[in-house]
């Protein structure tokens, strides 16, 4: 298996008027494939927040590769 960090992210407005992009989570994955990744980071992101869909906070993830070269 293999090791993935998934980030949540959301675009917001701020005071300024200005869109800028936050993490609304972070979370540490073991799975066979990038779309693995995905799908458990997103039924984590549900249970953590109590949510029926990972998309009402967040509008996208980003899965990343986080196995380091022995």
């Amino acid at each position: 298996m293999s090791h993935y960090v998934v980030h949540f992210m959301k675009d917001v407005l701020g005071e300024n008027g200005r869109q800028s992009e936050i993490c609304q989570c972070t979370l540490e994955v073991e799975a066979e494939t990038e779309g693995q990744a995905a799908e458990i980071a997103k039924t984590r992101f549900c249970e953590q927040q109590a949510l029926h869909d990972w998309s009402l906070h967040a509008d996208r993830i980003q899965v990343k590769a986080a196995d380091f070269p022995s």
